[in-house]
């Protein structure tokens, strides 16, 4: 999960390897999303922040959290929660 501020909008520059790894492991593993922090109470510790943050949830619990946009880590993260 994408999560950003109203202001700032979602991190648009991720979504390519999002797809990229998502056609390698097959759509059905992978699920990309995006929350706006503002509106969502259960993301309230999220907002005010100017870097992205995503959320990596399994099984509908969070596993993984990401701040800032670093393609390898991003990429290394959803590989090894696969």
């Amino acid at each position: 999960v994408d999560v950003f501020q109203a202001w700032c909008g979602p991190c648009k520059t991720v979504v390519d390897l999002f797809r990229k790894i998502r056609n390698e492991v097959g759509s059905d593993l992978l699920h990309f999303a995006v929350a706006e922090a503002d509106s969502i109470d259960a993301l309230e510790k999220y907002r005010g922040k100017c870097e992205p943050v995503f959320l990596f949830y399994a099984g509908g619990e969070l596993v993984a959290v990401v701040r800032g946009v670093n393609a390898s880590l991003l990429q290394k993260t959803i590989l090894g929660k696969l």
